[in-house]
């Protein structure tokens, strides 16, 4: 009877000693989803697609690529691909760069004659994973910079609250999707405005860009300020004579703002009221 009675046990152990390891087995490792570490964000760079331009995650907002940031150099369709930490999609702002002499807009096939820095906020970046759509298409353009500018300043909730208001500005209709691939979608009006955008902040480069290739945040945010309260002059009819009275307007305005001056946030930049620098 003592025999029989270790045996039972024995194998009653036995037993409970394997559930106990299938249920480890099922609810442990198995049951572990790996979480994923790196990203890819990809999209395009345009006025007209830019080619070689450079694209990188601004991980610390000064404009400027810096080491370890991840980076790509777009292709001849103004494309480009960053492998970036997932954590960080939608925490920092990706920025592109079209360099004097280097970067080639694909309007006109010709290098730009003017450097100049387009940008697009955190909140519109999105994985390539699985694919993009509605109004995240990680398309960087004259458009998104204005968006991002615009977020910047604090007097917007969300994007799509900065896209009605700048697609009202540049006096688009309802429902055009401001961060959308405007050579791609055939949208003539936004292409048009994207240019001539372009145009002015290629002309303000002196002013903006040093020769070390930094960003003065003030003099960029004033100038972008001023494009956006001069919109429905440069988009319109007469746009070029505007455009030029304009560019001339910024270059003297802008040298009033001291260089490397700490950063001021121009919250007001969006609503007028900026003296002499806001129209």
């Amino acid at each position: 009877m003592k025999k029989q009675a270790l045996a039972a046990l024995t194998i009653l152990s036995a037993g409970m000693l394997a559930g106990c390891g299938s249920s480890g087995s099922s609810t442990g490792m198995s049951s572990m989803t790996p979480v994923a570490t790196s990203a890819s964000v990809s999209g395009a760079v345009a006025d007209g697609y830019l080619e070689k331009a450079t694209v990188f995650l601004d991980k610390n907002l000064n404009y400027r690529l810096d080491t370890g940031e991840p980076s790509a150099i777009t292709d001849q369709n103004g494309a480009y691909t960053l492998n970036v930490d997932a954590a960080d999609i939608g925490k920092y702002p990706i920025v592109a760069l079209a360099t004097q002499g280097v970067t080639i807009d694909k309007d006109t096939n010709t290098a730009v004659t003017g450097s100049y820095v387009l940008s697009m906020h955190a909140v519109a970046v999105a994985p390539t994973t699985g694919g993009v759509s509605g109004t995240v298409s990680n398309f960087i353009s004259p458009m998104s910079t204005q968006l991002r500018e615009m977020m910047e300043t604090g007097s917007y909730t969300t994007l799509q609250q900065a896209m009605d208001a700048l697609r009202t500005q540049v006096g688009l209709p309802a429902g055009t999707n401001m961060m959308s691939d405007y050579i791609a979608g055939r949208n003539t009006a936004m292409h048009t405005a994207a240019r001539n955008m372009a145009t002015l902040m290629g002309g303000q480069a002196g002013q903006v860009i040093g020769t070390n290739g930094t960003v003065d945040v003030n003099r960029y945010r004033g100038m972008m300020g001023t494009i956006y309260s001069n919109l429905p002059t440069i988009t319109g009819s007469n746009a070029q004579t505007n455009i030029t009275t304009l560019r001339n307007t910024m270059n003297t305005n802008l040298s009033f703002i001291p260089a490397g001056m700490p950063f001021r946030n121009y919250s007001t930049a969006y609503r007028g009221g900026m003296g002499m620098m806001w129209r």
